[in-house]
């Protein structure tokens, strides 16, 4: 006999939990807001999550790509003209402010475009995201966007700890994290509501917090690999090559 499915309460609540496992959590993220990260391992930082950064709205046009409903769309497409920014508008986009970040923290804006820091397991990981938002349902790809529900807390813990622990870092930089605060809480509300009408039996409801943990994974590998190579100095090929080796494109 099939269970019941949990109350609309319940379900939310069960989501939300799933929190303690947001990379704010990470020994390398909880280095960083303690101030006890160099520069070097905040440049590298700085620079593998740029990669991410760039694909979202990559992932965000597959979804709309998938989504036959148009006012679920018109709502949709907000994300990616917050980070693509729009033509003629002065305000910043994500990815821009994300390039200002990079170069407030010391680093050559086209050295960051051509990828010259980013890491095999990053890309690996922000792929996986990629495709599965290309190959699932758009409520499915929808869902896995929710970790927006923890954001606020570690942008807003950014922009408490960094100027204080970081001077050297030009306070320029912070505007993606100012900018996300309120984005990341609007995007939630509209995710979190597509994901609460479709997934309404016991196992679409699970099947739900499965794809939530995915998407954890996915941003606890991208801190693992981060980790890795810049506090434990095991890069990719460390004794083979002294320069960054990762592969172009193929994603």
């Amino acid at each position: 006999m099939s269970q019941q499915p949990w109350s609309r309460e319940e379900f939310e609540q069960k989501l939300r939990d799933k929190g303690q496992y947001y990379h704010i959590h990470h020994p390398f993220h909880q280095a960083m807001n303690k101030g006890e990260c160099t520069k070097e391992q905040i440049q590298g930082w700085v620079a593998n999550r740029f990669f991410y950064q760039m694909c979202i709205p990559i992932k965000d046009a597959a979804i709309l790509a998938n989504c036959p409903d148009m006012e679920t769309r018109r709502k949709w497409i907000q994300r990616i003209l917050d980070h693509d920014g729009e033509q003629g508008d002065p305000r910043l986009g994500g990815i821009e402010a994300w390039l200002r970040l990079g170069e407030a923290v010391g680093l050559e804006r086209q050295d960051i475009l051509d990828e010259k820091l980013l890491l095999p397991g990053v890309k690996f990981a922000v792929g996986a995201y990629v495709n599965f938002a290309r190959r699932a349902t758009w409520e499915e790809a929808a869902c896995s966007s929710l970790t927006e529900m923890f954001a606020p807390e570690i942008h807003q813990s950014r922009l408490d700890t960094w100027p204080e622990h970081y001077p050297w870092i030009n306070q320029d930089g912070f505007a993606y994290f100012q900018m996300r605060l309120s984005q990341a809480r609007r995007d939630v509300e509209h995710g979190l509501a597509i994901t609460l009408d479709h997934f309404n039996t016991r196992a679409l409801q699970e099947k739900a917090l499965n794809i939530l943990q995915f998407k954890l994974d996915v941003l606890w590998s991208l801190a693992d690999a981060i980790s890795l190579a810049f506090e434990f100095n095991r890069k990719p090929f460390h004794g083979l090559a002294d320069q960054q080796i990762c592969h172009k494109g193929l994603m």
